[in-house]
């Protein structure tokens, strides 16, 4: 039987940061990156936790978030749920009363993510280079406390979301947001599309980058 000390995962790196995206954004948060990846999208900006990383017990790792004295924690990638025992480890995050958000592609199963977490689905745009990859049936199982994310490379990806927005009535299921590829797409452009049209989305750029650029740690 496997017990919160003998159960691992491949972890990238957990580090203490703002919120950089989400309706949480500018919150304290203690990040944990799961290693490992099924998918290459072209503005990947974590590539890094493709491999490598270090292999630590669930136990480990809340010892490690508990270091930090904040109630946020979000688990990231990668993609987390490439690794089966994170779903242990969101269970227990949440046993011990973090708030707990779950950044990932929807490209795998969310049926099995404990009800508390608060899932922020990324789908995947043509722009990605990973629009096949996209799991439509993990619809079924987003709430009112989830988010959907669009990251949009130009005015295609775009036109795209709108219409996908549209025709799966996206809005009726939970919230969404949408945030410019980094050094791809001009927020100001983004900006104007999204008031031209009254979308209902909330837009964002991610403050980190904004912050402290790119790499580890942010």
């Amino acid at each position: 039987m496997q017990t919160l000390e003998t159960t691992t995962l491949r972890i990238s790196e957990i580090f203490f940061s703002l919120q950089g995206e989400t309706s949480r954004v500018g919150l304290p948060t203690v990040f944990v990156r799961l290693t490992g990846c099924p998918l290459r999208c072209g503005y990947c900006d974590t590539a890094y936790a493709f491999s490598g990383g270090e292999s630590l017990s669930v136990a480990n790792i809340l010892d490690q978030v508990a270091q930090y004295k904040t109630h946020y924690v979000t688990v990231t990638g990668g993609e987390p749920l490439a690794q089966k025992a994170c779903l242990v480890l969101l269970t227990a995050l949440c046993e011990a009363r973090y708030s707990v958000s779950l950044e990932t592609s929807g490209a795998l199963d969310l049926s099995q993510v404990d009800k508390r977490v608060c899932k922020v689905m990324d789908i995947k745009t043509p722009g990605s280079g990973e629009v096949i990859k996209n799991n439509w049936l993990n619809l079924a199982h987003l709430t009112q406390r989830d988010e959907i994310k669009f990251v949009l490379c130009d005015e295609a990806d775009y036109q795209w979301a709108c219409e996908i927005i549209h025709s799966k009535q996206l809005h009726q299921i939970c919230p969404i947001l949408f945030s410019p590829a980094y050094k791809s797409l001009d927020s100001a452009a983004l900006a104007a599309w999204i008031l031209r049209d009254a979308l209902p989305v909330r837009m964002q750029i991610q403050m980190h980058k904004l912050l402290w650029g790119e790499g580890p740690g942010h």
